[in-house]
């Protein structure tokens, strides 16, 4: 049997497979979600950031090593979270493939398949607690002294998209039976393009870029994931396009959709 994935098909035999990201882009336009997932428009896509992957691929080798040893990453011990390992679960490697939504709920109210991919967990063996841990990669500009680089922050409305990703993944784990803390954090790499002296090695073909490494804990409240999957399903069943997201768009999520104008033109055109 084929899996119910990208356009939204009502007569399909299995239940569909809604991705921690499409909740997002439903976040940001319903309108636009509707167009692609029920009239399949095809909106111009990003590109895959390689180097982001490669990141989050040499980040969890590192954690990897101490999962094995059921011991805390020296890390995680400079930053006061001695008392947690990187969890070692049977099923954790399944949990990071996204494409396969290999962290994944069966969610009875819609009748989707809610899941993703996420990067790591760390557990409290006193509590069996966990946290979810999602890792960033950025290259920051310098400080106003020109002394630093300029300290990460969960603000603007770009990085609420990072903190809805973590409270999403919260909300599994819970409807998978997990005891999971409202306590996740970030953990950022942030290339330095400004204080290295460069990053080509002298006797080979190799180099090497200079990152600096911040750990930021984020208190998630996932109590709007429900709704939000609920109202998604709505939009996907509705026969009528919704309306375009006003705001929301740009670094201060005081823009319009980047859309609304163009298909409000083909609208006026009967395009």
């Amino acid at each position: 049997m084929t899996r119910h994935r990208g356009t939204y098909k009502p007569d399909h035999a299995e239940p569909y497979e809604l991705g921690r990201s499409q909740i997002e882009h439903f976040k940001k336009c319903p309108a636009c979600y509707w167009l692609k997932r029920v009239k399949g428009v095809k909106f111009p896509s990003m590109p895959g950031f390689l180097l982001n992957t490669a990141t989050d691929t040499l980040l969890k080798k590192d954690f990897d090593v101490y999962r094995e040893k059921g011991e805390p990453h020296p890390f995680m011990k400079r930053h006061g979270l001695g008392h947690l390992v990187p969890y070692n679960h049977k099923d954790f490697d399944l949990w990071t493939k996204a494409l396969q939504l290999g962290l994944r709920t069966f969610h009875n109210a819609s009748g989707f398949i809610v899941g993703g991919g996420l990067d790591d967990v760390w557990h409290n063996p006193a509590t069996d607690e966990i946290h979810i841990v999602d890792y960033k990669s950025t290259a920051t500009k310098r400080n106003k002294d020109l002394t630093a680089l300029e300290t990460i922050t969960l603000e603007g409305a770009y990085k609420s998209g990072y903190k809805r990703q973590l409270e999403i993944y919260q909300w599994i784990m819970r409807q998978n039976g997990f005891k999971v803390s409202d306590i996740g954090y970030f953990l950022f790499v942030n290339g330095d393009q400004h204080f290295a002296d460069g990053m080509l090695e002298k006797d080979k073909d190799k180099a090497n870029m200079s990152f600096e490494v911040q750990l930021i804990e984020h208190k998630g409240d996932d109590n709007w994931v429900e709704r939000k999957i609920l109202d998604l399903k709505e939009c996907l069943v509705s026969p009528n396009c919704p309306d375009h997201s006003t705001s929301g768009f740009g670094p201060k999520g005081n823009k319009e959709c980047e859309y609304l104008t163009l298909f409000k033109g083909l609208e006026e055109n009967n395009l």
